[in-house]
């Protein structure tokens, strides 16, 4: 991929679109062009199926402001090229990664947050959109299960909602300014949590990861026996982190033994639930999902599986951020997008997303079941890896690079993750594109594989 030289175009201050909207009235210069960067969207969300998830080799814009501004054709040319290159989650074989399509009313809040320009900063700077956010995060924070009173705060994604958490954590135990303070997570929990320690000036010693069992949770045994450890050193607990659906199989740890011992021990329970704890809105939520209100604070990132662009949230006890909430300053207007899109769905539109993704996974884990060949490891969300049985490391990477290109060539993209050494593909079943004949190819291609 490479950028594209300037187009060779007469200098001309005069563009028939102002930088700005007309404050006095209509502009139609603005509808014509905001109506044509839509068709162009509209465009190449309806030519989804017409190519891979992934773009060929594109050609790019000029990076380079010109000397002087571009007319709207223009523009929206070089738009047009960006798009072309762009990943398309719309595609049914985009399989590979938690970012399934976006929801129409999803793109409709994002242009109206954009032409707001709100900033969550203070009330004066966002009246209506302030109070949007605190009643639906009390909202959410309440069917998932918090007590009265929760609340919460948009954020950009998991990464930062982790860290608010364990910022909150460490303020409320005591630790602020000590440096000992550990932090208790599965072998499988996210990344974000050792950059979290890193940011709160911790080292990497401070997180103590614990062992897994055969379905990818949290030993309760493990974790007691470190707390009992722990606790007879003196050494002070920021946090237990327990994983609502972890990246590669989306196993759930047992919430309700960890919520017991974090309870008996007195320490704060965070659960990243990035990717499960939007199951909490599913009218009948998956049994492994419901105690997530027992624990002090919740990740919860709606835009994994309900298509909400790109937002994340931090449920938690009641003034657990106290005054400016997070830890960001300047925030857009984020919630807008979540909650038009909830509005869209319904109660009733969120279950069906929610359980046609554990239904996709069910059914591929039908068709991939029979094939002997292969080692399944998945847990009760939509999320299913698997790799060849028997192969050593250096097999195993060569055998997922194969199939992985041929799946591509055959539209359909998985991801390769390397888990308990060795590489795997990844299929997550958040697609709401996704047919039962994909699900079938994929099994056929996989079935034509040789280890």
């Amino acid at each position: 991929m490479a950028s594209a030289p300037p187009f060779q175009r007469q200098a001309d201050p005069l563009i028939s679109l102002s930088p700005f909207a007309d404050p006095q009235g209509v502009d139609p210069a603005l509808e014509d062009f905001l109506h044509r960067a839509s068709s162009l969207l509209c465009g190449w969300l309806g030519r989804s199926t017409s190519g891979s998830p992934l773009p060929g080799l594109s050609a790019m814009p000029a990076i380079e402001p010109e000397g002087f501004g571009l007319s709207p054709d223009q523009l929206l040319a070089d738009l047009q090229m960006v798009m072309e290159g762009a990943y398309n989650p719309n595609h049914p074989g985009a399989l590979a990664h938690l970012d399934p399509p976006p929801l129409v009313a999803g793109l409709a809040a994002e242009l109206i947050c954009a032409g707001l320009n709100n900033n969550l900063l203070s009330e004066e700077l966002s009246p209506s959109l302030g109070r949007l956010e605190r009643g639906l995060c009390g909202w959410l924070a309440g069917q998932i299960g918090l007590p009265a009173g929760a609340g919460g705060v948009a954020a950009s994604g998991g990464t930062l909602s982790n860290l608010m958490a364990l910022v909150v954590a460490r303020q409320r135990a005591g630790l602020a300014t000590n440096g000992d303070g550990v932090v208790l997570c599965s072998d499988d929990a996210h990344l974000s949590l050792l950059k979290a320690l890193s940011v709160m000036g911790l080292p990497q010693q401070a997180l103590i990861r614990l062992p897994v069992d055969l379905e990818g949770a949290v030993d309760p045994m493990a974790l007691e026996e470190t707390l009992r450890a722990l606790d007879h050193q003196g050494r002070p607990v920021i946090a237990v982190v327990a994983t609502a659906g972890t990246t590669v199989r989306g196993a759930v740890d047992p919430l309700v033994p960890i919520a017991d011992l974090c309870q008996r021990y007195g320490h704060w329970l965070h659960v990243d639930g990035a990717i499960g704890a939007v199951f909490a809105l599913a009218q009948s939520p998956p049994p492994a999902l419901r105690d997530l209100g027992r624990a002090d604070s919740i990740t919860v990132n709606p835009q994994k599986l309900l298509g909400i662009p790109k937002t994340s949230m931090e449920p938690s006890l009641a003034g657990a951020h106290g005054g400016e909430e997070g830890l960001q300053g300047t925030r857009p207007a984020e919630i807008l997008k979540l909650w038009l899109g909830l509005r869209h769905l319904g109660q009733a539109g969120i279950g069906t997303l929610l359980e046609g993704a554990l239904a996709r996974r069910r059914r591929l884990q039908e068709l991939l079941r029979v094939d002997e060949r292969l080692e399944l490891r998945s847990g009760s969300l939509h999320l299913l890896a698997f790799a060849a049985a028997g192969l050593d490391a250096p097999a195993s990477d060569a055998w997922s690079r194969r199939l992985r290109e041929r799946l591509l060539a055959a539209g359909l993209l998985l991801s390769r993750p390397l888990y308990q050494g060795r590489h795997h593909l990844k299929a997550v079943l958040g697609n709401p594109h996704t047919r039962s004949h994909h699900l079938e190819h994929l099994a056929a291609v996989v079935a034509e594989q040789q280890p």
